[in-house]
């Protein structure tokens, strides 16, 4: 492993130096969007000195099922997807908090508009990835003008990059207006989700979350967080739809994603959500969670995959 972080990518099948993976101007998947991506955690055991990677199984099945609705061809089997990726995160050799993203694309360099006779291929990068929210100071969020896109236009259980255009707009609609984060509503008008995570109610001894048919992602950390609720908190999930006034009256209120974590929405609209702090759940599920996904719980270890064969000196 190198002595110092070194920025590589798995790139045309190798492996390179990240400056090296260069894409062409006329590549479809720029030119169309036309590309399917998981975004991966790979988090910091200090003491351990090693990177665990956070239910890359589950993802790499996600990504397959995007494939298959974006007409991708993946040729990796489920083994060779893990292998390269954890090697690959060893060879940068961080010694932090990573994001790995895969991508399977279409690689033709065409113009023209579809999804058939054209070329794929796959590619994988690792950055350093720090808190993509203040998970204790919790969220300030606006429900957004835009709304998320129907699955009969984008399917919304696909990671496809062109549906991050929608994600884009309502971010940066709330965070020019002052707020951290959006929390758009689907077609009609039920709660969908925010521009990249899932969204929670606590309602008394239960959660409360948006069903599939509220066009949301299906997320792994929503999986996640509804397995922890049941097994250590003792509390179902219901999925149902949510309405924008059930947020405002909500005890609590957070939001699960692989960059946000499980982080508290404290504010939505200017009024504050129960005590406009972290509530005692959502501090519960956090706990848990980083000590999960760091590899601290010996009873989900199998969560969590190792990517350094040799600790850092």
């Amino acid at each position: 492993m190198p002595q110092a972080p070194t920025a590589y990518a798995y790139f045309q099948k190798q492996f390179v130096p990240l400056a090296e993976a260069k894409l062409g101007i006329m590549t479809h998947a720029f030119l169309y969007g036309t590309a399917v991506f998981e975004g991966i955690r790979g988090n910091w055991n200090d003491k351990e000195q090693q990177v665990f990677l956070f239910r890359v199984k589950e993802h790499y099945a996600r990504l397959r099922k995007s494939c298959r609705i974006v007409r991708i061809d993946l040729p990796y089997s489920d083994e060779e997807l893990q292998s390269i990726t954890t090697r690959l995160v060893e060879m940068c050799g961080y010694g932090e908090d990573v994001y790995v993203r895969p991508i399977a694309y279409k690689s033709s360099e065409v113009v023209g508009v579809r999804l058939h006779d054209l070329e794929d291929d796959f590619l994988i990068f690792v950055v350093p990835f720090g808190p993509y929210l203040d998970i204790d100071k919790g969220a300030r969020c606006c429900t957004s003008s835009w709304r998320r896109v129907e699955d009969t236009s984008i399917p919304a259980r696909a990671k496809i990059n062109g549906i991050y255009v929608n994600s884009a707009l309502a971010k940066t609609e709330a965070q020019l207006n002052g707020f951290d984060e959006a929390i758009m509503l689907d077609e009609r008008g039920h709660v969908s989700e925010g521009s990249g995570e899932n969204i929670f109610i606590v309602d008394g001894e239960r959660l409360i979350t948006p069903p599939p048919s509220s066009n949301i992602l299906v997320g792994i950390t929503r999986d996640t967080v509804i397995t922890l609720a049941r097994q250590e908190l003792g509390m179902e999930t219901v999925e149902r739809d949510i309405d924008r006034s059930e947020l405002y009256a909500a005890e609590e209120c957070f939001m699960t994603g692989t960059a946000a974590h499980v982080t508290p929405v404290v504010e939505l609209d200017h009024r504050p959500i129960g005590s406009g702090k972290m509530g005692p759940v959502a501090e519960r599920l956090v706990r848990l969670y980083f000590d999960i996904i760091t590899g601290r719980n010996p009873k989900y270890v199998s969560w969590c995959t190792p990517c350094y064969s040799k600790v850092k000196a």
